[in-house]
């Protein structure tokens, strides 16, 4: 498989394309001036507390005030889940009135961006990322990505992780971590603490409303979250932002240095592999299958809805026939559009009508492999008597 990293930069926004064998699977696109907030460290006020909710309303210096839930706090009794970003998981989470009080000071990083009228939702259980790491600075949990499935490997991360981490901080081994030495995790370690140690002098002087930490620019994310050894190219249009995105990969990736190229075309970069038509097709709500079938995607705050119809498909005179071959290729479309259109949250998948036990079962296999190349966590539940698929 081979895979680059499109960037696009212009005075408006920066976009990014990741293609795999020509194909586009991933967009991102970040407006000047209106960056996202995931990531992002914040002095706050809490300004109401919930007890019914088991939340807290805190102001943090955007326009809505940023949701914070009693699971989402640092405190005893938590314990963390070993992925890539390492979610907090409660053993038992105390009442929210005995965890924060109206007025309170608290330093917390936003989870989820706002969406509608939702304010931003927050964590007090800080990280910070790195290539290889996340930084856990109020905890001493070691975890290891759960992509990094051989056990071997697993323990071996692990006792590197238990030697490099100390004075109170916990870390955790990101996918690209496996298979790299101590030598080359310690200099990963020695970056991500001097970061810490600059966000915990701007805590010490941060009011309430200030952001102490932001997360950088959208081409340097992208080099730092998603380049790996399959990515052949990254490919950047800006020679200012081709200049600093060298930069960076100099200091953190010297490896692949070679990798990242400036692109002087006067065909827009976005106009190769049709990248343009592609993300103009990803706001549409109908997404044609090649069988003539096709998906229609609706989002809202609640949850993302994917119908499957058949379409002009015909296929076989059999419709059990019909309604499994355009599933299969509806469960590969759906991964995709969801690793599109950054789909996340609550997701239900409404597959036509079949009613062999096996074909349900390979649909489902082929939905969770195609879902397996997202870098998001993704938990996919069997399919409902109703062809019904919850993620």
């Amino acid at each position: 498989m081979t895979e680059e990293i499109l960037i696009n930069v212009t005075p408006r926004e920066a976009r990014v394309g990741v293609v795999e064998n020509g194909m586009l699977q991933e967009v991102h696109v970040e407006r000047t001036g209106h960056r996202g907030y995931v990531g992002n460290i914040y002095c706050g006020r809490v300004k109401r507390v919930m007890p019914g909710m088991q939340a807290a309303f805190v102001d943090i210096g955007l326009e809505r005030s940023a949701f914070l839930h009693a699971a989402d706090m640092a405190h005893p009794g938590l314990g963390t889940d070993p992925i890539d970003g390492a979610a907090p998981v409660p053993a038992a989470v105390p009442p929210i009135t005995e965890l924060v009080h109206e007025g309170q000071r608290v330093i917390a990083q936003v989870i989820k961006d706002p969406i509608g009228s939702k304010g931003a939702r927050l964590s007090t259980s800080l990280s910070i990322p790195s290539r290889y790491l996340v930084l856990l600075p109020d905890s001493a949990t070691l975890g290891v990505s759960v992509r990094i499935e051989d056990e071997a490997e697993r323990e071996r991360l692990r006792g590197i992780l238990a030697a490099l981490a100390g004075n109170g901080f916990g870390l955790i081994a990101r996918t690209n971590a496996e298979g790299l030495d101590a030598a080359a995790l310690g200099e990963d370690v020695a970056y991500v603490s001097r970061v810490w140690q600059m966000v915990s002098e701007a805590i010490a002087r941060a009011q309430p409303g200030e952001r102490v930490y932001e997360e950088p620019p959208l081409p340097l994310r992208v080099l730092r979250d998603l380049m790996h050894d399959e990515i052949e190219k990254v490919r950047v249009d800006s020679h200012e932002t081709y200049e600093r995105t060298l930069g960076f990969a100099r200091q953190f990736m010297p490896d692949l240095t070679g990798r990242v190229e400036h692109y002087p075309g006067e065909r827009p970069i976005f106009d190769l592999y049709g990248v343009e038509d592609e993300i103009q097709k990803a706001l549409r709500k109908e997404v044609p299958l090649k069988s003539g079938g096709y998906l229609v995607i609706d989002q809202t705050e609640a949850m993302t809805t994917i119908d499957v119809n058949t379409g002009a498909y015909l296929g076989s005179r059999n419709l059990e026939e019909t309604a499994f071959r355009t599933n299969l290729e509806a469960a590969q479309a759906a991964a995709r559009q969801l690793r599109l259109r950054n789909l996340g949250g609550i997701i239900i998948i409404d597959f036509i009508d079949m009613h062999d036990d096996e074909h349900k079962r390979q649909v489902l296999r082929t939905l969770e492999k195609a879902l397996a190349r997202d870098h998001a966590k993704t938990t996919v539940y069997e399919m409902s008597q109703l062809g019904l698929v919850e993620m």
